[in-house]
């Protein structure tokens, strides 16, 4: 408990964002900030070399002094570039100056999962859920075609737009050979350790969790009782049988394509 104050304190003293008109690096002008995460802080910049708005992450001052903290963020950064070619944020810059560590990317207009579920109230069935997860799957797998976990793949996370999707926030992404990052608090809680191992496992389970808020969307209580996903939600047997195995009630599965392949024989 005083190790979490003490951290708490910690953020508040060194880590503030910076403030709406500050000019980082002689270039980008913070227009807002955009989310505080446990690694880096994300502002919208203007670029004032190219007059576009940008997304620019900065690493926060308590983790610059860790060798971990340091070297995740550069991770983020090296992993975005080897996916350029994928739908992500393009890498637009990296730099380092007396006020912190940057990254410089682009900034993906769309609309999030979270936001057209708990604010533009989008509901979606069972055939409208697999075809997004389809697609998912597909672009999933071309990350572990590079040995690359994404570790976060939650609706806050996966951008729409022009009826296509879009990964972003790569702050918690590795590649499969740190085995070193698989070591977690054990308090945590089971669900967030089996999204956060690194293993293809870990992006399957999280885009189960992912399925089922898009199922749920569309989800009418009819008891004051609550019961399970499975008691409650009504989606075919096989799906529901997949729902399973990408959740690791049942034998998990152990790639994308097997995912997807059981997902066409609906």
């Amino acid at each position: 408990m005083i190790t979490e104050l003490w951290k708490g304190l910690q953020r508040t003293l060194w880590d503030r964002p910076f403030k709406a008109g500050h000019l980082i690096h002689e270039r980008y002008r913070i227009q807002e900030v955009l989310g505080m995460g446990s690694y880096g802080i994300t502002y919208l910049a203007l670029d004032r070399h190219t007059e576009e708005i940008i997304v620019l992450k900065q690493l926060r001052h308590t983790k610059a002094k860790t060798t971990a903290g340091l070297f995740s963020f550069q991770r983020e950064s090296q992993i975005l570039e080897a996916l350029q070619h994928h739908p992500v944020p393009k890498l637009l810059n990296t730099f380092q100056d007396e006020q912190s560590h940057f990254i410089a990317m682009e900034w993906i207009k769309g609309e999030t999962f979270e936001d057209l579920i708990f604010r533009d109230n989008q509901t979606y069935n069972e055939k409208e859920t697999i075809a997004i997860l389809l697609e998912l799957l597909n672009i999933t797998e071309h990350f572990h075609e590079k040995g690359i976990i994404h570790r976060d793949l939650r609706i806050p996370n996966i951008i729409q737009r022009d009826n296509k999707l879009i990964v972003i926030d790569f702050g918690l992404a590795c590649y499969l050979l740190d085995k070193h990052e698989e070591i977690e608090d054990s308090n945590d809680h089971p669900e967030k350790l089996r999204m956060r191992a690194v293993k293809v496992e870990s992006d399957l389970f999280a885009l189960g969790h992912f399925a089922l808020f898009l199922l749920y969307s569309s989800y009418v209580p009819q008891s004051k009782k609550e019961l399970s996903w499975e008691e409650e939600l009504e989606i075919s047997l096989p799906f529901k049988s997949i729902l399973r195995r990408m959740l690791q009630l049942d034998e998990p599965f152990h790639s994308a394509i097997d995912v997807q392949k059981a997902l066409r024989s609906i």
